[in-house]
């Protein structure tokens, strides 16, 4: 069924189309500035380091409901091989099969497209079978290294897990954004923690995949008002799932992706951060979550890692 009109009015209010020239393919990252990095390094302390990203292995958080997104399939490719004859070094090498989206990821901006477009008015054809992403692809996203904010939903709530039908509101970020004793400000990338990643820690991906917590249509104009460059949670499926409109579908990657130009993150462990930062009492710090540049690609894994 045709988008409605509700969807049409609030794509228009976050719009990014033509706000870095008609050529732009990187969106909301031209918001992280050098300056931003600089400041973003001064959220630096201790230099702990907090790793962000699931392992990656065959039993993943991939249930098998979208065809195509495959666990890693780790396989050894060589074993002790003495390439250059008997007694001289031996290597081993593998491979991995993967879905680029089926772990802790980032999605490109020619992940979604909605109404035959992409972000900044591309073609939705641009995207083709034998060359992927020819525009918009991953491998054109700057290095993504700034300021990371944690607004801990689930905490501002006193739960350790948001229940599944929680869609996340402007009022929760507000009360998140205040638990983190910060202010979001423009080149910020924000990482959502809703619990829901504990199902999947506790070996029940099928509780973790469905039905879950997460973003709900009143929150993209939160992020563009604050200029977000980028935003992350701990779930599959980023927004609230089942949607809040019946048979509407991934509005909410539609209007991040298509029509704000701003990368969106699944899969991102933030339990330990979650506790680090209830610790020292703080939500913000250095992150650096670079997209693995695979040409073509409409996402790709990454190993985001906060540095308190």
């Amino acid at each position: 069924m045709p988008l409605p009109q509700e969807f049409h009015d609030l794509a228009a209010r976050v719009n990014n189309w033509g706000r870095w020239g008609p050529d732009d393919e990187i969106g909301t990252l031209n918001l992280i500035t050098t300056q931003v990095v600089r400041e973003a390094a001064a959220c630096i302390r201790s230099g702990r380091r907090i790793p962000l990203a699931l392992p990656l292995r065959q039993d993943g958080v991939q249930t098998g409901v979208i065809p195509g997104r495959v666990n890693p399939l780790h396989t050894m490719t060589a074993v002790n091989h003495e390439i250059f004859g008997p007694g001289t070094v031996a290597t081993s090498d593998d491979a991995v099969t993967m879905g680029l989206q089926s772990a802790t990821h980032w999605d490109g901006l020619a992940h979604v497209s909605h109404s035959g477009r992409l972000y900044n008015n591309r073609p939705a054809g641009t995207v083709t079978a034998h060359l992927g992403a020819t525009a918009l692809g991953i491998e054109r996203a700057t290095p993504i290294v700034s300021r990371g904010v944690l607004l801990d939903v689930a905490r501002a709530h006193r739960t350790d897990r948001l229940p599944a039908g929680h869609a996340i509101t402007p009022e929760d970020l507000d009360a998140a954004e205040e638990l983190a004793r910060t202010t979001v400000r423009p080149g910020d990338i924000v990482l959502i923690r809703t619990g829901q990643l504990q199902h999947y820690l506790a070996g029940d991906r099928q509780a973790y995949a469905f039905p879950s917590p997460g973003l709900s249509l009143r929150t993209p104009e939160w992020f563009r008002a604050r200029d977000v460059a980028a935003v992350a949670n701990d779930t599959l499926t980023f927004e609230i799932f089942p949607p809040e409109i019946e048979d509407l579908w991934m509005p909410v990657h539609a209007l991040h992706l298509v029509e704000m130009g701003m990368l969106q993150g699944q899969n991102w462990n933030l339990e330990e951060l979650s506790a680090v930062c209830a610790e020292e009492g703080r939500g913000a710090f250095f992150l650096s979550a670079t997209a693995e540049p695979f040409v073509g690609g409409t996402g790709a894994p990454v190993a985001p890692v906060a540095v308190l």
